[in-house]
């Protein structure tokens, strides 16, 4: 079916996916979609990707792009249909021969602390300092953790942040056995897998601002086959759509990945007013720059233009204002 016209009304299309848990879900989810919207069954095709067998940290083996190529192999090999992805997992290249068929409506993009006692950021801080200790909180993000130590410098305390990997059982269970008194986990996953129950408390942007896409999904099929795109494209959602085009544009325009901490949030305000906010720091919180810009987008056929031109002003002020060196020295 690879490049070819959708035909075959009758076979089920197949999806391909990641195989953890969080990604069965939301392609579950995509999948259920599909076929309400179209008619057709759609059957999961998982597929392992070298994100998810590597035990290495993401900035060493190649960033967001390690769990997406196998994926995207299996569609230009004609083994897929179409395929589900995070789309913060993204690179902001677009990739030759593949198209980006729909942008669904995103889930909540916050990030959300799994403590020790249910307890709040504040609280799990301050109980550990009067215990003579820092908080130890799993995070393999260093976005997250540059904003982690803005936030405790700020009032006077520290927290002992770990690298972790994993699914998110194993992220969890680090808080459950005790070795970890909390993790940071994105509220979108663990909404999927029907886990808020087991937040202890959601970060508000204005004190961790998200990864650039976090919360949305992206969903994947080949240039060639028009006619899948365009059945497809009845899962878009346009302000969303519009909204991570604007903190990609921004990410891409900084030439950052994964491994550098920057962080973005696109939010509608009253009307067509979109507000994009971009944070670039470093990993030690001792430095971070955080800026916004805004205006009026119709969602009309422009729109994502005007948003990538939004994300990428946003981009030139946090340059002008010392953004690369603050990554430069990260790297350091």
């Amino acid at each position: 079916m690879n490049g070819q016209p959708l035909t075959d009304q009758a076979a089920p299309l197949r999806l391909g996916t990641r195989r953890s848990a969080l990604a069965v879900a939301q392609s579950g989810m995509v999948a259920r979609e599909v076929t309400r919207v179209t008619g057709r069954p759609v059957e999961l095709v998982e597929i392992t990707t070298y994100g998810d067998v590597s035990r290495e940290a993401l900035a060493q083996i190649g960033g967001t792009g390690v769990f997406v190529s196998a994926l995207r192999d299996a569609l230009l090999e004609g083994r897929i249909d179409f395929a589900v992805h995070s789309l913060k997992d993204l690179p902001t290249a677009a990739p030759d021969g593949l198209v980006l068929a729909a942008v669904p409506e995103r889930e909540d993009p916050r990030d959300a602390l799994v403590a020790h006692e249910g307890l709040d950021l504040a609280a799990l801080v301050e109980k550990l300092a009067g215990a003579g200790r820092a908080a130890r909180i799993g995070t393999g993000s260093p976005r997250r953790t540059a904003q982690l130590n803005a936030w405790a410098a700020a009032r006077g305390h520290a927290v002992e942040t770990t690298p972790i990997r994993g699914n998110v059982d194993t992220r969890i269970g680090f808080v459950a056995s005790g070795e970890l008194d909390a993790v940071v986990l994105a509220a979108a996953g663990l909404n999927r897998l029907g886990r808020a129950g087991e937040v202890s408390w959601h970060f508000d942007p204005e004190l961790m601002l998200p990864a650039p896409g976090q919360g949305a999904l992206a969903i994947e099929c080949t240039a060639a086959d028009s006619g899948l795109a365009g059945l497809l494209a009845a899962l878009d959602h346009a302000p969303t759509r519009v909204a991570v085009a604007a903190e990609r544009a921004l990410l891409a325009a900084l030439e950052a990945g994964c491994s550098a901490p920057v962080a973005a949030l696109a939010t509608w305000r009253s009307g067509s007013e979109l507000l994009l906010e971009g944070v670039v720091g470093t990993v030690d919180g001792a430095t971070l720059l955080k800026m916004s810009a805004s205006g009026p987008i119709v969602l009309d056929e422009s729109a994502e233009q005007h948003a990538r031109a939004l994300g990428h002003a946003l981009a030139a002020r946090l340059l002008d204002a010392g953004a690369s060196t603050l990554m430069g020295e990260r790297a350091r």
